[in-house]
């Protein structure tokens, strides 16, 4: 690959990884959300866009919210698929998985713990290591935006939670 076509393909993803989109408005079933990780990577992201693209607002205080959106684990994962002849990787994939769950502030669901996993599969070549890097944290930041949209999407499908029976 040519630096030519190396700095394009990089210009490229930085422009898709950007954030740029049509704004749409998406309409959750409550009008507030207690994130506990807002502060930081996919829980930043995931509160810009809530705040920016739905009816509900992002508190600070779990008190002041009617929902919680609760992480259950976020992991990264490189795996190597394929090698060359010499021994030397050819091939790797990236993984990129997220559980949550939406609750109220008495536990019940309006999204049940749910696990969403994005991957994507890299050529590699020992030439261009530091153009390589700078890709995988490139298409990182990708499916972190992917994820945040696809959450956003589970939000809005989610329904309110079904009130218990009254005891007799």
């Amino acid at each position: 690959m040519s630096s030519r076509n190396l700095l394009a393909f990089i210009a490229a993803l930085l422009l898709g990884a950007c954030g740029f989109q049509l704004r749409g408005s998406a309409s959750v079933p409550f009008d507030t959300l207690y994130l506990p990780r807002a502060n930081t990577g996919i829980g930043l992201d995931l509160k810009r866009h809530i705040q920016a693209g739905t009816n509900a607002r992002v508190v600070d205080e779990q008190s002041q919210a009617v929902a919680v959106l609760q992480f259950t684990e976020e992991v990264r994962q490189k795996e190597v698929l394929s090698l060359t002849s010499a021994g030397r990787v050819r091939e790797f994939q990236l993984r990129y998985r997220v559980g949550f769950r939406v609750h109220d502030l008495r536990n019940r669901d309006y999204v049940p713990n749910t696990t969403i996993q994005l991957t994507r599969d890299v050529t590699f070549n020992d030439a261009d290591i530091l153009a390589k890097e700078q890709e995988e944290q490139l298409l990182y930041r990708d499916m972190q935006a992917d994820m945040v949209q696809q959450i956003i999407r589970r939000l809005a499908a989610a329904k309110p939670p079904a009130p218990k029976p009254a005891a007799e």
